[in-house]
């Protein structure tokens, strides 16, 4: 995948501010022991300084043999007495050693196998992470949290006609979503949020989109009719250097809101239905919200569309009154 200079510069400041947190922290243990135990202090000095013993004995030449066999006693010697005093206050061997976030690269984002030069794993996953934050800078996901939904803005009373309570309703979707935010992985199930306008579907959306990117996930947040218009503009471009479709398909959680507000062309339908389509078949999470009912997406998409979303993912209706006309 072709990323930017920009999200390849942020990845690579995002593993190199884990590699330094790492390395203060460990030079912050070793001065609290320094404190507490001085000679552990003067060993450290005196084993650094065996390298510099060993050079001028290799200069001076005289009794090489001799000298190196000392050197090497000398430095075992100090080795032992500094893991014993460690071991005798209850500090671990490796306890000056830094805590890296990736023990196979030492947060470097590269590492060698077999004398070559391997991108790390946690690199890949700080590009895809770097690269959604990239797309979602006008997604207004800090305008949504879970604290801020308001469930009073549904009526306590039961409805006549479907004999639940919006409230009581709503309740079980929140605590759902909560839930499912809580526990996302990359193996998490899909969500299709399906009810009329103003009723939270944007609102939760956000709201798990914040708890999973906390989690060090990457989220892709688009609305129907923006990632419509960026397809189309990306596959009409001369340009070759937008990562928006490999995006959609890597990302480790992508949220389609008002899905069948977009223009609706062949080449929209036909690109939407592939995104969410090779979703699913790769087992990646994907939130839809819609306006619409099932009859209207299936006009739209074809019937079956709608069936392959419905048959692989939890369905959660949105119940009330439009929040948006109760606050005027």
């Amino acid at each position: 995948m072709g990323y930017s200079s920009n999200v390849y510069k942020a990845a690579a400041d995002r593993l190199f501010e884990r590699r330094l947190k790492a390395e203060k922290e460990a030079e912050k243990r070793r001065e609290e022991v320094y404190k507490k135990l001085p000679r552990v202090k003067e060993l450290e000095k005196e084993i650094s300084s065996v390298s510099i013993k060993v050079a001028r004995a290799v200069l001076n030449g005289k009794d090489l043999t001799s000298q190196m066999s000392r050197l090497r006693d000398e430095n075992l010697s100090m080795q032992n007495e500094l893991s014993e005093i460690l071991k005798s206050n209850g500090y671990p061997e490796n306890f000056f050693e830094p805590s890296y976030f990736c023990e196979k690269c030492s947060d470097t984002g590269y590492y060698d196998e077999n004398g070559k030069t391997v991108v790390c794993s946690c690199m890949k996953q700080a590009l895809v992470q770097c690269a959604c934050d990239e797309l979602n800078k006008t997604a207004p996901l800090s305008l949504s949290t879970f604290d801020s939904f308001q469930l009073d803005y549904y009526e306590k009373s039961t409805d006549i006609k479907t004999n639940i309570s919006p409230y009581n309703h709503m309740a079980k979707v929140l605590s759902y979503c909560k839930n499912y935010a809580e526990n996302f992985n990359k193996n998490s199930g899909s969500l299709f949020m399906k009810g009329k306008t103003g009723l939270g579907k944007t609102h939760l959306s956000l709201a798990i989109a914040n708890e999973v990117i906390k989690k060090g996930f990457g989220v892709i947040y688009v609305s129907a009719p923006s990632l419509a218009h960026r397809l189309e503009k990306n596959f009409f471009s001369k340009k070759d250097n937008d990562p928006i479709n490999d995006m959609l398909l890597e990302c480790d959680l992508l949220i389609v809101d008002d899905l069948g507000t977009e223009f609706h062309t062949q080449f929209s339908i036909s690109e939407i239905y592939n995104i969410l389509n090779s979703r699913i078949l790769s087992l990646k999470p994907i939130i839809i919200n819609t306006n619409l009912n099932l009859l209207e997406l299936e006009k739209i998409y074809s019937e079956r569309f709608v069936s392959r979303i419905m048959g692989n993912a939890e369905k959660l209706d949105f119940m009330g009154t439009d929040i948006r006309v109760i606050k005027k």
